[in-house]
This record gives structure tokens, sequence and C-alpha cells, in this order.
């Protein structure tokens, strides 16, 4: 494939992404890559996928939403990332996406979208309804319940949540919505405002099901835990055709399942979409 490096104006800092084109020919269509929580561009599944999607054809755009990584610098010392994201910015930074790729040529791209990035990605679908086709890699339930239900499995606030909540609103209504907490569990670190927002913005993956009219993979590692990473519920919801694929000995990243999980995304674009081979 051939890459090219972009950047992406936004109301505040530009993202950066990479532009994936098959070596030759013109593309039979264009896939929108949303990364998950705190990654970014080069990492993951906007890593692998992009060599199989362009031999398959596809011309794919793997992007930096501005809330990439945890904590980041760009060409000065002010601190940027995923501890300070809030939904709404995560919507605007995927519409902006897709409006460089329409520039393109390309006005009704394909969203995969992985983890969190799966949940935002049903709600840029709602919003963009003549969206192709949408694969959840592991999306998240999403929803208010997004920040305290970790407990179980160490995530997020965890068991900290009364303890961190508290601290978040103080924070905020001291004004100083950009004061940086520690959690306990993976992402680590997060602003006031950002732990706050995540409260009540997140989408809601199956509640936004029944208004998604394409057709729908859902794929989940079989060591993730069904009821954070709801395929079956999605599939049930659907308000469209829906394919559920369990990946056995498989965890939340893929590690060493990156070849399976390209190819079953690959062959069920191919069948979809009818393309040829």
């Amino acid at each position: 494939m051939r890459t090219e490096l972009i950047t992406i104006k936004t109301p505040t800092i530009p993202i950066d992404g990479a532009w994936h084109l098959p070596d030759g020919g013109t593309p039979v269509g264009a896939v929108l890559l949303f990364h998950g929580n705190t990654m970014n561009f080069y990492t993951g599944m906007a890593r692998f996928l992009p060599p199989v999607l362009t031999k398959a054809g596809f011309a794919c755009l793997a992007f930096n939403r501005r809330g990439h990584d945890v904590i980041t610098t760009r060409n000065s010392r002010a601190a940027e990332g995923g501890a300070f994201q809030t939904t709404a910015e995560a919507i605007e930074d995927n519409r902006l996406a897709a409006e460089w790729l329409a520039t393109k040529g390309f006005p009704a791209p394909v969203v995969i979208g992985h983890s969190n990035g799966g949940m935002l990605g049903t709600r840029h679908v709602v919003d963009h309804p003549h969206t192709p086709a949408l694969i959840l890699l592991s999306a998240g339930r999403g929803g208010k319940t997004s920040m305290n239900d970790g407990g179980r499995d160490g995530l997020g606030a965890g068991e900290k949540f009364p303890e961190i909540f508290a601290q978040a609103t103080a924070e905020v209504k001291a004004g100083r919505p950009q004061e940086l907490m520690f959690m306990p569990g993976w992402w680590y670190v997060i602003s006031a405002e950002s732990f706050l927002d995540r409260i009540e913005t997140v989408p809601s993956t199956v509640g936004l099901a029944p208004q998604i009219k394409c057709p729908v993979l859902c794929i989940r590692g079989d060591k993730e835990p069904r009821d954070r990473y709801p395929a079956e519920e999605y599939a049930a919801a659907a308000g469209g055709p829906c394919k559920v694929e369990i990946v056995p000995n498989c965890d939340h990243f893929y590690n060493g399942c990156e070849d399976i999980v390209a190819n079953h995304v690959a062959s069920w674009l191919k069948t979809t979409l009818k393309l040829p081979g």
C-alpha cells in the first residue's frame, strides 16, 4: 500500500493521520478507522487492518482524535490528549475526518471502530445514515454507566468512583476543569472535566443499535467480558442485519490474533458489499 501522512484542521488543535491507498487501480471504496480510547492511528487495528483492507481494494483513513494517547504534547509544552477528551470533541473529530474523506471522492465510507471508537462509531453512523457498513471491534457498552462499572475488572475509576466523582465535581466548581486526577485503572489519568463529561455523554452502543440500518459486523475476543463488550446484545437490538464473531483465545487488543480479525473484517466486507474476489 501507499501511505501519506495527513493533517485535518479542527476549531482548536489539528489532528494527524495516515491515508492508506492500494498500490494500484481505483479504490473500491473507503474506510474510516476510529481508534480506541487513548490509542492512536499507528497502533492496534488502525495499524494492522490497512495492509489487508488496501489489498482488498479499500482506501483507509486512520487518524488521531484530539483525545489520543493518555497525555501528549505537539509543538509546545502544552499538554493535550486523551486525559482531556470530551465526547462532543470526539464526535466532531470523526465528522471532520469524514468531511476530509469526502474531498477525496468518498462521501459514504465504511466505519470501523475499536472499543471507545466503536461506541463513537454508532453515534457517527446514526448521524450519517448513508454509511454502507459498520464494523464494531470490541465496542464497549457505553452510556451513563461507562465510568462507574469498572469495579469488577479494575478499569477507570473502579471502586474509587464516589471519591473521584466528588473530587472532579469540586475541581470543576472551583474553576479548574483541566485539573488532572489519577484513576486506579486504565486509562490512569483524566481531567476533572473529562471525567464528568464521560458520565453523561458517552454514546450507548446497544441503545443506538435500533437506529442503525446498515449491515453490521460485531467482533469480540473470547477473553473479553460479554457484559462490557455486548456484541450479542447489539445484534439482538440491531435495526438491520448483524453478524457476530467471537474470536477464540483473543484479548481486547487482539494480540496474536491480528490476522484472524483482519481476515474476518475483509471477507465480511467483500461479501456484504458484493465485491469481486
